[in-house]
């Protein structure tokens, strides 16, 4: 399996400038079959890789004392009999959080010993930093890798040539040719998720009885991790608005709301759980901006009032309990559930583009004297010098009436929406369907001469089509 990142890490290897790596991500997203496998047998002569989670005590005894460079790599070229020479060795500190000085030798590497290709892998890093580790601030390139997106799965699925052409395809104005491959893959992408794991058996055996075990078990893995790093209390806390998520999503308004949890919950009671699984990197917090129309969007932000969105939407389906049927196949809760899975994805494809400065939009919201309006815009974000507003659809329905006020209200350049008809451009509108999330950024370029395409249809436009 192919991951994107990858073009990074080569970069990353050629700049002269280099400095210590820093991978970071959340558990089973792939950080170290990305650099062992894909990057480090590739492009290196050898890996020597230390996973500090299995840390032995003459492991630990080692960052406990002298961390200069040199005494390092002596020791690590004896223990792996193996010589490290920094023109074709990639060194691997893995889940380097789990050692503190471990994390503070990238600083001495970074000044003393440059030559050497180190690259760390940190999944609890937030949470380990938050806990009183310092940061060789200034010292490190940081990458961060997600789960596979859509593109990622259909190449594991063998269509990276298809979404090649594709790619070509909107380059010249095309419309793209392989649209009933996409939307099958589309949708078994909704079930099955962008964990590794969960791709690789699906792509190898399309067995979902055990992609499901693989999701559950992952979910499990995540729980122990909330009483590992704290105290009985607090994963108790943690674990209760993880396993809250779906029933936030089960509401009209997806707003977070702390009495979800249960009905005496507060804020303050669980404030620490929500920010461990922002550390974690297992949950997505999309906070309201009261200003569609001003720059920078994060000014404009109320931290109080979001949504939150799993990591991925395999393991939302598996902790929401429901079957893949309800996805893949004909079923009557998907009506009820597609448009939170609907969101989910769009979301999880915003974040892997590099699209993180992501919020939601309300009627109203730029006055706190009035109500907030019934219009709610799933998403809106920039790029650039422009404010991008999303709508997402899960089906061929697409009237949307929050998307038109938005539209009247600030009159941004172009909106988009998401939904499963074909793709189509109405003045200053672009229908992106699903299942081609992965060309968002070539169309987005190519917007100012979409009227001229004669290959993607420009429609009339027309207010009662939102």
């Amino acid at each position: 399996m192919q991951r994107k990142l990858l073009k990074e890490l080569l970069v990353w290897k050629n700049n002269p400038k280099r400095k210590p790596l820093l991978l970071e991500g959340a558990r089973q997203v792939g950080k170290t079959y990305l650099l062992e496998t894909l990057f480090g047998r590739e492009y290196y002569s050898q890996t020597v890789r230390v996973n500090f989670e299995k840390a032995d005590s003459e492991l630990l005894s080692l960052f406990e004392g002298n961390i200069e460079p040199g005494r390092i790599i002596n020791y690590l070229s004896l223990k792996e009999q193996k010589t490290i020479n920094p023109e074709n060795t990639l060194l691997i500190f893995d889940e380097i959080q789990e050692v503190p000085r471990a994390l503070t030798s990238l600083k001495y590497f970074a000044e003393d010993a440059p030559e050497y290709h180190i690259a760390a892998t940190g999944s609890l890093l937030g949470i380990a930093l938050h806990s009183g580790t310092s940061f060789p601030v200034g010292k490190v390139d940081r990458l961060r890798l997600f789960p596979m997106d859509l593109e990622e799965f259909y190449w594991a699925l063998g269509l990276k040539n298809s979404s090649d052409e594709a790619h070509e395809a909107i380059n010249n104005l095309h419309r793209p040719l392989f649209s009933s491959l996409f939307r099958d893959a589309f949708l078994q992408y909704l079930a099955i998720g962008g964990m590794p794991a969960v791709v690789s058996e699906w792509s190898e055996n399309k067995d979902i009885n055990y992609v499901d075990s693989i999701l559950k078990n992952i979910l499990s893995d995540y729980k122990d991790d909330f009483s590992k790093h704290t105290t009985n209390s607090e994963s108790r806390k943690i674990a209760d608005v993880w396993s809250s998520i779906p029933r936030q999503f089960a509401k009209e308004n997806h707003k977070f709301i702390y009495k979800t949890i249960e009905p005496s919950a507060r804020s303050r009671d669980y404030a620490f759980a929500l920010n461990w699984l922002l550390d974690a990197g297992l949950i997505y917090k999309i906070d309201l901006v009261t200003h569609g129309d001003k720059l920078p969007l994060s000014f404009y932000a109320d931290t109080n009032d979001f949504k939150i969105y799993t990591l991925d939407v395999g393991l939302l389906r598996r902790l929401a309990g429901l079957p893949s049927s309800v996805v893949m196949g004909d079923d009557n809760i998907w009506s009820n559930f597609g448009g939170v899975f609907a969101e989910q994805f769009v979301l999880q494809q915003l974040f892997s583009s590099g699209i993180e400065e992501t919020y939601y939009w309300t009627g109203n919201a730029d006055n706190p004297k009035q109500p907030k309006g019934k219009s709610e815009l799933d998403f809106v974000f920039s790029m650039g010098n422009n404010i991008i507003p999303i709508e997402v659809k899960s089906g061929y329905n697409v009237k949307a009436q929050s998307l038109r006020v938005y539209r009247d209200k600030y009159k941004p350049g172009l909106s988009i929406r998401f939904s499963l008809k074909d793709l189509e451009y109405n003045e200053g509108l672009l229908n992106i369907p699903l299942y081609y999330s992965f060309l968002l950024k070539d169309l987005v370029s190519q917007k100012d001469n979409l009227m001229q395409s004669q290959y993607i249809p420009v429609l009339p436009f027309n207010k009662n089509t939102l």
